[in-house]
């Protein structure tokens, strides 16, 4: 008897479901979209309620410093909570650094443009007459109004004692950093050491070396070249130690191509690490005029107060803008104190134009030619196309010749 097969049931399978497939978006770090800006808005106002109610309310605190530290950390919070909602842990912490990189960028601007508005309006009395830029103050007392007098001795005696420091600071200070990237050995670390420790020195010091070691020593009297030497002691290791960090950018490869073309070492420095460097060499004198032109306690102790003109910096007292200053805010009369707001705001305008010169002066970048520079680089290129093509024509008649 046969038996009957009976037949396995046929297994179904079923296609396997395509994975989904991950696509990632790009976070646009600079954008900044409609949500961003509610999110921003949403969190300042409700951080500003919050810190109105616990000032103004629950504690009765009036400190002004305190409510916007309060405000801003609360600000902080809940915009990290709102981000939080709708984005992953990197963008809520991109998007708060952010947040705190721009706020400390805002204090920044802030803070300099109150010091400049706040100058410029406490000394607009002064700053609104003609006479305050071309007198002196040989003929005004401290009861004249503003009509009579001026600040020019000072601006003089500034623009006089900051360019002796600058030709000093800046052919000792540029050299002394090309002597510690390219010389180097036990004696660089040791002035580098030495350049290190006097960024830090204080003012007062500067101005007692010059008081101790030339005036009171007979050298030099009390006047603007003493003032200027002792404005050089804080300029100097400032231009150091920024020059050296400048001239430790320049790529090595551009020494090893000059010096693989027959170039020597000092001709390498002047020819390619110099120009290469150009532009941070300028901002290092920068910060060193930024620092030599606003001291006030060196000028009191090497130069005097004066209150009329003196163009010579080797005889007699010489006031500096900084001095002035100090010497117009102490005094209790209105009109004093309104000069020397006026003295600021001018010493303000001075460090501004000298910035603007040291930059059209040596501010571009390597490559970035003047139209003087790029005329006088095709003038040379020209030159250097004829002498190259009689050179190959003098080589093409020899060997004609020697082929004869």
């Amino acid at each position: 008897m046969a038996t009957k097969l009976t037949e396995r049931p046929r297994m179904t399978y079923l296609p396997s479901a395509t994975p989904l497939e991950y696509k990632p978006v790009k976070r646009a770090l600079r954008a900044l979209r409609l949500d961003d800006v509610f999110d921003i808005l949403g969190a300042l106002l409700s951080s500003w309620s919050l810190t109105w109610l616990l000032f103004g309310w629950l504690t009765g605190l009036q400190s002004a410093v305190g409510f916007v530290v309060v405000n801003f950390m609360l600000f902080l919070l809940i915009y990290g909570v709102i981000t939080s909602i709708k984005n992953r842990t990197e963008e809520i912490r991109d998007r708060i650094i952010s947040v705190m990189l721009f706020s400390a960028g805002l204090i920044l601007v802030s803070a300099l443009l109150f010091v400049v508005i706040y100058t410029l309006g406490r000394g607009q009395l002064a700053l609104g007459n003609l006479n305050f830029f071309v007198e002196s103050m040989e003929r005004a007392g401290p009861l004249d109004p503003l009509t009579v007098g001026g600040i020019l001795h000072a601006v003089v005696g500034t623009l006089i004692q900051i360019t002796i420091a600058l030709s000093i600071t800046i052919p000792l200070g540029i050299t002394t950093a090309v002597f510690l990237n390219e010389v180097g050995g036990k004696f660089a670390k040791f002035v580098r050491t030495i350049a290190d420790a006097m960024t830090a020195l204080p003012s007062i010091v500067a101005g007692l070396f010059v008081l101790s070691a030339f005036i009171r020593s007979g050298v030099v009297p009390r006047s603007g070249f003493a003032a200027s030497l002792a404005i050089t002691v804080m300029m100097l290791p400032i231009v150091i130690r920024a020059s050296d960090v400048v001239l430790r950018l320049v790529a090595n490869n551009l020494r090893e191509a000059a010096l693989a073309l027959g170039a020597s070492k000092w001709r390498t420095v002047w020819h390619i690490v110099l120009p290469t460097a150009r532009s941070g060499l300028v901002t290092a004198v920068i910060l060193g005029t930024a620092r030599g032109i606003g001291e006030t306690s060196p000028v009191l102790l090497t130069s005097g107060i004066s209150s009329v003109m003196n163009f010579n910096p080797f005889a007699g007292p010489m006031i500096s803008l900084p001095l002035q200053v100090f010497d117009f805010v102490k005094s209790p009369e209105p009109t004093m104190i309104a000069r020397g707001f006026g003295t600021a705001a001018t010493l303000l305008l001075v460090v501004l134009v000298l910035f603007v010169l040291a930059r059209a002066l040596g501010g571009k970048a390597p490559g970035n030619l003047t139209k003087g520079q790029q005329r006088a680089a095709n003038r040379q290129s020209q030159q250097d196309l004829v002498r190259i093509e009689a050179s190959l024509a003098t080589k093409t008649s020899t060997r004609r010749k020697t082929s004869k």
